[in-house]
């Protein structure tokens, strides 16, 4: 069944309405006909199977036929905090970590980070990052879409890094390795942040900040990653640990032995 995003505001009890760029892929696209199945979601973590009533210009009238619980998002808030990185190396990161699971990403500018956009350069990167992780939410079948930004200082991300439950700064000197022990959340909302840095690594300076803020720092083993390398590594270890790619989330899921 083909899939496609609309807008919570746009779903009025029995009936919903799609617009802009997926309504003109539903009529002069694909073509699909009034009376058509097709599932929606809303981005927030609601799927319905819904019937294609009517097509006009650049609007699609649909009727809900029911709700759909999604069985595809962790059980974990995963946050990623990434410094800026060269070229669109970040492009790619926001769609990998769509798939693996991530809900928020998080961009900052480290003391040696070499990207260092302006203002409206990087509003303009992250309206990009929107849609690639709204893209790749319809292609793994996720439900909510991951929240891009707010970009922050790395003061105001250890700061932000409070409100979670679990807190991770990745260091490629650290010989510590994570914890089940030690981090695992104990609380109904598990919201764990993982902090990665730019291409020259963090500071001596700002690894001492993180010792202040009751960060875990921790280890991705005795190799050095790249730095489009060390986030899909991290969001894949704990998505194991702690979120639903491990054994204990596995054999729960339908068909799986």
């Amino acid at each position: 069944m083909r899939r496609f995003s609309v807008q919570p505001k746009d779903i009025n009890g029995s009936s919903a309405v799609i617009f802009g760029d997926e309504a003109n892929h539903i009529q002069n696209v694909l073509r699909l006909p009034a009376g058509h199945e097709i599932q929606l979601f809303d981005g927030t973590g609601t799927e319905y199977k819904a019937k294609i009533d009517s097509l006009s210009s650049n609007k699609i009238e649909v009727t809900i036929l029911e709700k759909i619980e999604p069985r595809t998002e962790s059980p974990i808030q995963l946050i990623i905090a990434q410094a800026l990185l060269k070229d669109n190396k970040i492009d790619h990161l926001v769609r990998q970590l769509t798939e693996l699971g991530m809900t928020q990403f998080i961009p900052y500018i480290a003391e040696r980070s070499i990207a260092r956009p302006d203002t409206g350069r990087l509003a303009k990167r992250m309206e990009r990052w929107e849609k690639i992780a709204k893209e790749s939410v319809k292609q793994c079948r996720r439900s909510i879409i991951p929240e891009i930004g707010p970009a922050m200082s790395f003061e105001e991300l250890l700061s932000f890094g409070k409100t979670c439950n679990t807190r991770i700064l990745f260091w490629e000197n650290s010989k510590t390795p994570i914890h089940i022990s030690s981090n695992k959340p104990d609380t109904t909302e598990n919201r764990i942040i993982l902090i990665l840095g730019p291409e020259g690594g963090f500071s001596d300076r700002e690894i001492e900040k993180v010792r202040q803020s009751d960060f875990s720092i921790a280890s991705l083993g005795p190799r050095i990653l790249k730095t489009e390398t060390a986030p899909i590594a991290a969001c894949t270890i704990i998505q194991f640990l702690f979120g639903d790619m491990g054994n204990k989330f596995l054999d729960k899921a339908p068909g799986i032995h």
